[in-house]
């Protein structure tokens, strides 16, 4: 499967604003901080994630950024088709021409686990994912390093 990490690092980013966003707008430089992903990389990532309407910015001081709805209504797979990413098995990249120009015998089998990953993360959310013990684990780890007494909210955006 080919999930780069343009897919991975947005929802990553976007999994850090919905736990971090209660208490108003989060800067991207934070997320950067907590997460290990260059700023510039983020600032490509969430142009995008706002153009798909999953995030509005919030200008000036203490501005950032605000997941756009609830987090039960942010889905995984909304994330990774906002930054144009393809979840994809198949060893062509899905052009069908996996042999010397061709469709290879399995190309529909990994076509139908393609769309059964984009299913499965259809049907994730990111309330999904913050109510999860071991991401609050996680957070409240890369709080603790990174110096952030902000406490985990869990309440919808």
């Amino acid at each position: 499967m080919r999930l780069t990490t343009k897919g991975r690092y947005a929802v990553t980013a976007m999994l850090d604003l919905a736990l971090h966003g209660g208490e108003g707008p989060v800067s991207l430089a934070d997320i950067s901080g907590r997460q290990d992903i260059s700023l510039s990389y983020l600032e490509q990532l969430f142009a995008k994630l706002r153009r798909n309407d999953l995030v509005t910015s919030v200008r000036g001081p203490g501005g950032g950024y605000c997941l756009s709805r609830a987090l039960d209504e942010i889905y995984v797979a909304q994330i990774v088709d906002a930054v144009n990413e393809a979840v994809d098995a198949t060893g062509c990249g899905g052009t069908s021409t996996c042999q010397q120009g061709e469709v290879c015998l399995t190309h529909h089998l990994w076509c139908d686990l393609s769309d059964q990953i984009h299913s499965f993360l259809s049907q994730i959310s990111l309330a999904n994912l913050v109510e999860r013990r071991e991401v609050q684990q996680v957070s409240a780890r890369q709080d603790a390093r990174s110096g952030n007494t902000t406490t985990l909210v869990l309440s919808e955006a």
